[in-house]
């Protein structure tokens, strides 16, 4: 969690318990995206 707060911001900007539900999973998608970014691709030589 220390991560995606670095990354996207250190606090919830919605009130409501349900949007930052929400916004917590809108967080931990675009991190994902990120870290599939930077993930080599390989490829199996057979």
């Amino acid at each position: 969690m220390v991560r995606v707060k670095k990354f996207l911001g250190r606090t919830l900007s919605l009130r409501e318990h349900a949007t930052q539900i929400s916004e917590t999973y809108a967080m931990i998608k675009t991190l994902n995206k990120l870290i599939r970014l930077g993930m080599p691709k390989t490829k199996v030589i057979v």
